[in-house]
């Protein structure tokens, strides 16, 4: 891949969310992540502008979301799980409204009515599940931690008649804690017998192309099957403040029984500079399958507005790639 990846994790008409999630400095191939497992969606991000350099100063924390336990009144309760290594169990947790009550509505989005994302402080043991909900709005799903440590858990849904929430709190598991962490951005991941090489770059904020071509034996999957109405979802963990985004790739969404690859991209936007890890899940012969990888995102360098004054008309003097 081009020199540090610039990740613009924003989505050209499926939509994107920078959502709370794990420090990562490390790229791993997530371990145990359940075949029935996907990327959660997340709501529309919105980047603030600015002429004023204070106020842009502040532009990456206005872009991101899901950092906290509430959001418009809406509340993640106490995460109930196993609190040690290998001990079968489940994890469950109820979102409560503005009224302090159970919400019991939710809306369908991404064939789902809540996505779970779940993942270790130093972005190892990462999983993305579906829980089912009981008729006091109690959700849970089968669980068994992998590992000790400090794991932080998503909970993305969509009230009915509401705006979608990405909502948080952080679980302790008991146990010696031997932390994941890669010195370098990587681009190539291996899982399962599937080769995923990530090709393009990320620029804080400016949206950019990113592509992610899977292969199999040396020869292109061209068999990557719909999964939650897309070929591949995109998930990356900004490291530092557990920050996360979500994307979705390009095009239109998949069709049931449509196949398509080896290639799927996306046109995304990170907030800021500084190191990110992507999880990518595919789904291949109705197992999904997740990738990752460890990519830098550099600051900006240039804008329209920086040009030099004998620029020719038209030019533009930091161009990106198209989507």
């Amino acid at each position: 891949m081009r020199a540090p990846a610039r990740i613009g994790l924003y989505v050209a008409g499926l939509g994107v969310v920078f959502v709370a999630s794990a420090a990562v400095a490390g790229a791993v191939v997530p371990e145990g992540a359940p075949s029935g497992t996907s990327a959660a969606h997340a709501p529309e991000q919105h980047a603030a502008t600015s002429d004023d350099p204070a106020q842009e100063t502040t532009r990456g924390a206005d872009m991101v979301g899901g950092l906290s336990l509430e959001q418009g009144g809406y509340t993640l309760g106490k995460i109930e799980a196993p609190q040690t290594p290998g001990t079968p169990g489940e994890l469950a947790f109820t979102l409560t409204g503005p009224a302090g009550e159970p919400v019991t509505d939710f809306a369908v989005a991404h064939e789902q009515r809540l996505h779970l994302v779940v993942v270790r402080s130093d972005g190892a043991h990462y999983r993305h599940a579906h829980p089912e909900m009981d008729e006091a709005g109690r959700w849970s799903v089968p669980w068994t931690w992998d590992s000790a440590g400090t794991y932080r858990v998503y909970a993305d849904a969509v009230p009915t008649g509401g705006d979608p929430l990405t909502l948080s709190r952080t679980v302790e598991v008991a146990g010696e804690v031997v932390p994941v962490r890669a010195d370098a951005p990587t681009t190539t991941a291996s899982v399962d017998g599937y080769d995923v090489a990530l090709e393009g770059s990320l620029e804080a904020g400016t949206v950019s192309r990113l592509a992610l071509e899977v292969t199999r034996d040396g020869e292109p999957v061209t068999t990557l099957e719909p999964y939650l109405g897309a070929f591949g979802h995109l998930v990356a963990l900004r490291d530092g403040d557990l920050a996360y985004l979500h994307a979705h790739p390009e095009g239109a969404e998949a069709a049931p029984g449509e196949v398509s690859g080896p290639t799927v991209a996306f046109a995304v936007e990170a907030p800021t500079a500084g190191r990110y890890l992507l999880y990518l899940d595919f789904q291949v012969e109705g197992q999904v399958r997740t990738a990752a990888f460890t990519v830098e995102a550099i600051g900006a360098t240039s804008t329209p507005d920086d040009a030099p004054d004998d620029a020719p008309a038209g030019d533009d003097p930091a161009p990106h790639d198209d989507h």
